[in-house]
């Protein structure tokens, strides 16, 4: 039994040097550069050993998107949770948020942008897509008033993954950021003034 404890321990420890080599050169690189055979080069490992761990690329990049997506959600609850109010919270959530894209663009386009079989917006969406979501609402339901506190969320989301797209491709003035945070949350909260944590 400890040699079988062993052996998986060893197979894990293989698994996450394969999707932290991903993540590191595609951060670098971008996820054109990540094939299989470049990723074998890097950790040392054949080919085949990859695909005895996934079965291809596209399932290396849906691990790191979960990973990513582990991470933010962990950021974003921390910065809402730390605020003294709603409108803070929401403001810091928001912040959170386009860091994140902003500091980890390969890992956030694995999530958000790129192709996936990962299933998003459904009942069949991973218990984990479904807590960052709930996140993002959790922040946003104070606000919801009338309005379905979940289509609002997507409005509000949807609004936040614009600005990170456009942000990353330079489509956006780089100085106007904070101003375009805090005219989504003004408009969203009904609050007007300055937010009260940075």
């Amino acid at each position: 039994m400890p040699t079988q404890s062993r052996r998986e321990r060893v197979r894990e420890e293989r698994r996450d040097l394969i999707l932290r080599t991903a993540r590191e050169l595609a951060e670098s690189e971008g996820w054109d550069a990540v094939t299989t055979r470049r990723l074998a080069e890097e950790v040392d490992y054949s080919q085949p050993v990859l695909y005895g761990h996934f079965k291809n690329m596209n399932a290396i990049v849906d691990a790191v998107a979960i990973e990513g997506i582990e991470e933010l959600t962990r950021i974003l609850g921390a910065a809402r949770r730390r605020a003294p109010d709603a409108v803070a919270g929401l403001h810091a959530l928001a912040r959170a948020y386009l860091d994140y894209a902003s500091h980890h663009p390969a890992v956030y386009e694995a999530v958000f942008v790129r192709p996936t079989d990962l299933a998003f917006a459904s009942v069949d969406s991973p218990l984990l897509l479904k807590s960052a979501f709930a996140e993002i609402q959790a922040g946003v339901e104070p606000f919801a008033g009338a309005d379905d506190p979940e289509t609002l969320t997507e409005v509000f989301w949807s609004a936040l993954h614009g600005q990170a797209t456009l942000n990353h491709g330079s489509r956006l003035r780089p100085n106007h950021r904070r101003p375009r945070v805090d005219l989504l949350i003004a408009r969203l909260s009904g609050n007007n003034s300055s937010p009260s944590a940075d």
